[in-house]
């Protein structure tokens, strides 16, 4: 069991449940633990009031749980909310929770149809990518997080809104950091999640964003998780993707496309290839064509983001007739073509904008709490 812990005592929340069982005894208290963690939201062993006293101490002494802390939460008029959590060391990073869709009501007040959620995790606090159009970038890179501290963002943001434990959402690792660089504490907490006994997030119900990392890709596809992959293309030419994500001089989109070609995905579903339209940049009908010839063959989806402005960045955000007119000439050419609904403009949307914006008022993630 290779378990990378921030803690001398490690976290409940790192274990998957056999593993737990292996190590409590008797082993029906992991289920048990498991149930308290998952389905009530408890994080204290003193407050599971079914376990032996024992039992409660044995946990408070070896383990450690509560390892983030939701120090700022920004609201959108649209649904959305922006996590800022502060980790066990005193760094900030953030997760978002995403409104697809409302709560519809039939005539008589009866729930049609319940909310739809997303939920987008962070992988690392920082990033190594250094992406020109990404404000995360402009942190620097701290450190990996752990599947720990992945899994407890879940936790968190359902407790916080009253979901239900099993109450279906998607989670995309699409938050700050590059998880394939964190791929070891990443899947783990793929694994995790899915767990039926515990939150029960079908690992179908979980995407991968990379920016490319084809070895890691490769590595990905031999563990066949059943995870979806989504690649952050956001060019068409290896001379401007190199501008942009500068670790395409390594990785360019060649080697991104074997790898992907050769991922295995389920027969219902596509690879996302996510193109951020900048304007005058990436935006004409000329990469659109290219696009199209890029992804032959391969069962695609692609998902145009329009630039979400930022300070300090020398791009802008596209016109709404050049990303209509690109999505159009991919569309009618076969190829399954969406534009991503904006979220959270109000609430420092982009990744990063809200930890720096505390850096900014020069208040300390310790100061905050």
């Amino acid at each position: 069991m290779n378990i990378d812990f921030p803690f001398q005592q490690p976290s409940l929340y790192g274990y998957k449940l056999n593993e737990l069982k292996s190590i409590l005894s008797p082993a029906f208290r992991a289920k048990q633990i498991y149930h308290w963690l998952y389905h009530r939201y408890e994080n204290d062993a003193m407050r599971m009031d079914n376990i032996s006293k024992t039992m409660q101490n044995y946990i408070r002494e070896h383990f450690a749980l509560s390892q983030i802390y939701p120090i700022r939460v920004e609201h959108s008029i649209d649904g959305s909310k922006k996590y800022l959590f502060e980790t066990y060391d005193g760094h900030c990073f953030e997760s978002v929770l995403i409104q697809m869709r409302d709560k519809k009501l039939g005539h008589k007040g009866e729930v049609v149809e319940s909310e739809k959620w997303t939920m987008c995790l962070s992988s690392q606090i920082g990033c190594k990518v250094g992406c020109a159009f990404c404000f995360t970038a402009k942190g620097g890179f701290v450190r990996n997080l752990h599947a720990s501290e992945i899994v407890e963002q879940v936790v968190i943001m359902k407790k916080d809104n009253q979901m239900a434990p099993h109450k279906r959402v998607n989670i995309v690792y699409m938050g700050m950091g590059e998880p394939l660089d964190n791929i070891e504490n990443v899947t783990r907490a793929i694994e995790i999640l899915s767990e039926s006994e515990g939150l029960s997030i079908s690992a179908r119900r979980q995407t991968i964003s990379t920016s490319g990392i084809a070895p890691k890709i490769k590595q990905l596809g031999k563990l066949n998780l059943g995870v979806q992959l989504a690649i952050s293309l956001h060019a068409v030419d290896d001379k401007l993707r190199s501008q942009l994500i500068p670790m395409n001089k390594a990785y360019n989109i060649s080697d991104i496309l074997t790898e992907v070609r050769a991922f295995p995905i389920d027969t219902r579903k596509k690879v996302m290839f996510e193109y951020l339209m900048i304007k005058g940049v990436n935006d004409d009908l000329k990469s659109a064509k290219k696009l199209l010839q890029l992804l032959n063959g391969i069962k695609a989806k692609v998902n145009l983001i329009l630039f979400n402005p930022h300070e300090g960045s020398t791009f802008k955000r596209p016109e709404m007739n050049d990303v209509k007119a690109f999505a159009d000439f991919l569309i009618k050419r076969g190829l399954l073509c969406t534009i991503r609904e904006s979220r959270g403009i109000d609430i420092s949307a982009a990744c990063g904008q809200l930890r720096e914006k505390v850096k900014a008022e020069n208040v300390s993630c310790e100061t905050l709490t």
